[in-house]
């Protein structure tokens, strides 16, 4: 009988990703879960294997009917949207929707792989250690973070679990099949498109005396590392949790807009402008993965530096207009 793997998300920026890593590695008895009627993320999935398409909303009325065996389950799917302040969206699709995986999950005896934010960090008045017992203290800036915080608390004080589960707490994750994100999308892929029309790429000012403009610091992660990580916890299954997916090094916009043009082969040209009033409240000024937990869980793999991954990125999709 078959054995199948869902993706959740399957269709976005992540999760198709996701998708073309676990071809590579010669599974295609997937089932892709997410809304299919945008056309603008079908070319996400052009060329990649799997079984079967399902409808987000008629996911558990599929699985209901169809009753498959299920070997693994990577819920990427989420509202990703950090301007989107209606706490009722994120609500819907990042707490509810993910309770009813977690229990399918739970009640099937399915290892589950689920995406988390480092926007739970907030502004990192706690820090940004993915120890469980620093949840419940953490204090995100916006509706999305909040969203997935009340996930993560939620799934830590389950006595029903899955066999093996792993929130990840995706830090700036960039790289290919995010031209559908628009105003969501990495920096990198904005600065991208600022240098082929203007020459020059806009940053934001900083309005913190503490850093200067440029300086504001992220953990920027790329998404081969991402996906990598994904697949290594669940074919390893080491201890059930949460952990923080960055690369443990943070770097400043201006390095990571240097690096744009540099897989250009161009000078940098950078011109600060003010930040928008609806986000300069809620902006993180600095982000970095605190990655122990995962490398002593054994993930021994080094991560791609921001030059490379940049790098990579623009020379062989941004400017190809290519897909992963």
């Amino acid at each position: 009988m078959n054995r199948y793997i869902i993706v959740t998300g399957a269709a976005g920026f992540i999760g198709s990703d996701l998708v073309g890593f676990l071809n590579g590695k010669g599974y295609s008895n997937l089932i892709l879960v997410d809304e299919f009627g945008r056309t603008d993320k079908t070319p996400n999935l052009e060329g990649k294997r799997y079984r079967e398409q399902v409808e987000r909303e008629v996911f558990f009325d599929w699985l209901a009917a169809n009753k498959p065996d299920i070997d693994a389950v990577y819920h990427i799917g989420a509202r990703t949207d950090t301007t989107e302040f209606d706490y009722s969206v994120h609500e819907h699709l990042n707490v509810e929707y993910s309770k009813k995986v977690w229990n399918y999950c739970a009640d099937n005896a399915v290892p589950l792989v689920y995406a988390s934010s480092a926007a739970t960090y907030g502004a990192g008045e706690q820090g940004y250690d993915d120890r469980h017992d620093v949840v419940p203290a953490l204090r995100p800036l916006n509706a999305y973070g909040i969203s997935k915080n009340e996930f993560d608390k939620w799934a830590l004080a389950q006595a029903g679990q899955p066999p093996f589960w792993a929130g990840l707490k995706f830090f700036n994750v960039y790289g290919p099949n995010e031209y559908h994100k628009g105003r969501m999308a990495s920096v990198i892929f904005h600065a991208f498109n600022q240098i082929r029309k203007d020459g020059e790429v806009k940053l934001f000012k900083s309005h913190r005396p503490d850093y200067k403009d440029g300086r504001q610091l992220r953990d920027f992660v790329y998404v081969k590392d991402v996906v990598k990580v994904c697949f290594w916890l669940m074919e390893h299954r080491p201890a059930s949790g949460i952990y923080n997916l960055g690369t443990g090094t943070a770097r400043t916009f201006e390095d990571l807009v240097k690096a744009t043009f540099g897989g250009l082969d161009l000078p940098p040209r950078i011109r600060y402008v003010d930040m928008p009033e609806d986000i300069r409240d809620k902006y993180q000024y600095f982000t970095q993965a605190k990655m122990d937990k995962l490398r002593k869980a054994g993930y021994t793999s080094p991560f791609y530096t921001l030059e490379e991954g940049v790098d990579d990125y623009v020379r062989h999709y941004l400017a190809k207009g290519a897909y992963l």
